[in-house]
């Protein structure tokens, strides 16, 4: 049964994300694509549907120092997270699924 907080697809992506490691590091690697492609809002609400996948707001708080509210805020639709919150947030989300990122630039056709 769905929760009720939850629409279909987020629900979807929630379970899946939790049950398959190689999906919730695909979402962390669009995340951090869109982000730095100038898609700022994309990559908040991939993160939001990660973190409630994968490690959860309450254990980003305390890993990450700040209130769970704030982060809800932060990753939501309007937010406007700080470069150094968002760090926080890619650097923590990344060693939960036990990843580093690595930028790769090329020629735009």
């Amino acid at each position: 049964m769905l929760p009720e907080a939850l629409p279909p697809v987020a629900f979807a992506v929630k379970e899946r994300a939790a049950r398959d490691p190689a999906f919730a590091k695909a979402m962390l690697d669009e995340a951090a694509t869109a982000f730095l492609n100038g898609e700022p809002h994309v990559a908040r609400l991939i993160l939001r549907d990660l973190v409630n996948a994968s490690v959860g707001f309450e254990d980003l708080a305390v890993e990450t120092n700040r209130p769970s509210k704030s982060l809800h805020r932060m990753l939501s639709e309007k937010g406007n997270p700080s470069m150094d919150n968002l760090a926080a947030i890619f650097g923590m989300v990344s060693r939960r699924l036990g990843v580093q990122f690595k930028a790769l630039t090329f020629k735009a056709a």
